[in-house]
């Protein structure tokens, strides 16, 4: 089945109500990133065996890995769409929903393209334990880089390293992408982090880029104030001691202000939004397409 524009168009319409009655952008781009981030720059062939951005999430092989608690739901929601134009792969409309999700709540237009195919079979899903670990490093129960043992790796600097260098993303790129954390919030249920509630998530009043009240199901912890919102509050939030204790500060965000390499990038991200915004939508685009394979080859742009 040959995807079009005209399909691609109509699921991206759907995928806009579906985040304007749910607002539930950030479930969205962690379902998009929790698929292509298995990704293995490594290996080249055959596809899919590298993982990555290919819809392989779908699959209860994958769905129930630790770092993945949760993502059922933003799969359920999203069927909908699949269903309605069944030529766009799982792998597009996840991708989609992410890029959307951003665009909707005030961030950069990603300069995405589609025509992804997705796998097949559930043979087809990469090994548990690939993806970031925000606090336990690379054994604890929710992410981990592989089983390593090195102490290195296990510190935030060097987890990060491991798992993003893995995928062939650099470190400006991985200080881009941790400032998505300006958006959505941790469960313990699901990443084992963060409080039953906050302040900030307790049913309080929150507002959308578009400036109305949004209406969510409370809990979890947030990393900043306004977190349906994508702007640069992460790096604004991170290094100010004086910032709110109901905050989440976890080991792989504060490393961004101590690491010597990821510090300049974190401090040029605090001082210009547009400066986040540009790397952090190039970071997105390469993130989207890892171990993508495209028909037609060059995609298709809307």
């Amino acid at each position: 089945m040959v995807v079009t524009k005209k399909d691609l168009l109509g699921a991206r319409d759907s995928i806009d109500k579906i985040l304007d009655e749910k607002n539930c952008g950030p479930f969205f781009v962690r379902l998009a990133w929790h698929d292509s981030g298995p990704h293995d720059a490594s290996i080249k062939d055959p596809w899919p065996a590298a993982g990555g951005a290919d819809g392989s999430i779908r699959f209860s092989a994958e769905l129930e890995h630790g770092a993945n608690a949760g993502l059922s739901g933003a799969v359920k929601l999203l069927e909908p769409v699949k269903e309605a134009f069944p030529a766009v792969s799982y792998a597009d409309i996840y991708q989609m929903a992410s890029a959307r999700a951003i665009e909707l709540a005030g961030g950069p237009t990603i300069d995405m393209k589609y025509g992804r195919l997705d796998t097949s079979s559930p043979d087809e899903c990469p090994k548990e334990g690939n993806l970031p670990d925000a606090e336990a490093g690379p054994e604890g129960k929710f992410g981990g880089a592989g089983g390593t043992k090195s102490t290195e790796d296990k510190t935030g600097e060097g987890h990060l390293r491991k798992v993003f260098y893995r995928m062939g993303l650099d470190d400006e790129a991985i200080v881009a992408l941790s400032g998505a954390h300006t958006f959505g919030r941790a469960y313990k249920d699901r990443s084992g982090l963060g409080a039953e509630k906050t302040k900030f998530t307790d049913g309080s009043k929150q507002m959308r880029a578009d400036g109305k009240e949004a209406s969510y199901t409370p809990g979890g912890s947030s990393w900043t104030e306004k977190w349906l919102i994508f702007d640069n509050s992460y790096f604004t939030t991170m290094p100010d001691e004086g910032a709110d204790p109901e905050l989440l500060k976890l080991t792989s965000d504060k490393v961004v202000f101590t690491d010597e390499g990821f510090k300049p990038f974190a401090e040029k991200f605090r001082d210009s939004q547009d400066d986040f915004f540009e790397s952090y939508k190039k970071a997105h685009k390469a993130l989207s397409e890892l171990g993508s394979k495209f028909e037609p080859e060059e995609g298709i742009t809307l």
